[in-house]
């Protein structure tokens, strides 16, 4: 799995498309995520969804504290189209949509292998994540450092 953020646009070429910041990650799909009707299993698919937001979120980020506390609240999944295991390795776009005190949430836009980010997306999906305090079973608030990352990647 690779991952990185994508171009924000400098504008260089006339008639560019400027595309807002998103963080891209490539999410390999199974052959077992596949269903009778040989595309992603909807369970499925928001695992990867899940496997997409590990290394933006947990690997050596600024928000990694939420590895140990943080909830699922909402989950909205929309298909488009079809995205079947010959389209792996999956580009999967994320962004903040919205951020408060204690939550937050993401927008994704799954693209099958070497499809333009500028093209119509198969997939798109928004989860709503909360930070959690395991010892106290309570949500807490956002910390500065977790607030400013997350921050960097709202949509305008």
């Amino acid at each position: 799995m690779t991952s990185g953020e994508s171009p924000a646009g400098n504008g260089s070429a006339p008639g560019a498309v400027v595309l807002p910041k998103r963080f891209h990650t490539k999410v390999e799909v199974r052959w077992s995520d596949m269903d009778a009707f040989q595309h992603i299993n909807h369970a499925r698919m928001v695992t990867l969804l899940e496997e997409a937001r590990i290394p933006w979120l947990f690997d050596d980020r600024p928000t990694s504290g939420l590895r140990s506390g943080c909830v699922m609240v909402d989950l909205h999944v929309r298909y488009r189209g079809q995205l079947r295991h010959e389209d792996t390795p999956l580009d999967v776009a994320m962004w903040i949509e919205r951020m408060r005190a204690v939550d937050f949430t993401i927008g994704y836009e799954v693209r099958a292998n070497g499809v333009a980010p500028d093209a119509p997306p198969a997939i798109i999906a928004s989860t709503q994540l909360a930070a959690f305090d395991i010892d106290t079973q309570r949500l807490r608030r956002l910390t500065a450092i977790e607030r400013e990352y997350l921050s960097q990647w709202k949509a305008d």
